[in-house]
């Protein structure tokens, strides 16, 4: 699994001109790939490591703080093309991503044990639609962490 995770000053995602989740302020959003042998122990690998990655800014300007920190919200996306393999060729092969019926539940637990270290509800994306997704990207800072490549 990959957590894609870009500290935001505004974010937003919407499908079809609906918007389905919007934050303004102090964030994350967050694109997630899941490959077919992801479990419940990389989702929490990944939830714990980004919630408590200290990414914002303390009074001193260092980046010492956590999301949990500066209260901030979270927008969730699920984003099978994080898990494209482009070694072969100049098309992205998607075939280290999970299949819809394998992926969507991983992804709902996902989004539920986020909401679980934040204690409130996340903003999230719809699976599987066509979305688009805007941000404010603040730095920029953009982290990316896959559990497959733990250090």
């Amino acid at each position: 699994m990959r957590f894609l995770i870009q500290r935001t000053q505004m974010g937003s995602v919407s499908n079809q001109n609906t918007i389905l989740a919007e934050s303004h302020g102090l964030g994350m959003l967050i694109l997630i790939g899941i490959s077919p042998d992801d479990t419940a122990e990389d989702i929490e690998y990944l939830v714990k490591k980004a919630t408590q990655l200290r990414i914002f800014d303390d009074e001193n300007g260092v980046m010492n703080r956590s999301i949990l920190d500066v209260g901030g919200d979270i927008i969730a996306v699920s984003q099978f093309t994080l898990m494209a393999e482009t070694k072969k060729g100049n098309r992205p092969s998607y075939i280290r991503a999970a299949r819809p019926e394998v992926a969507e539940p991983l992804y709902n637990e996902a989004v539920r044990a986020l909401e679980e270290r934040l204690g409130r509800p996340i903003g999230t994306g719809r699976f599987g639609a066509d979305m688009q997704v805007s941000l404010t990207n603040d730095g920029p800072v953009t982290i990316w962490i896959d559990s497959k490549a733990r250090e």
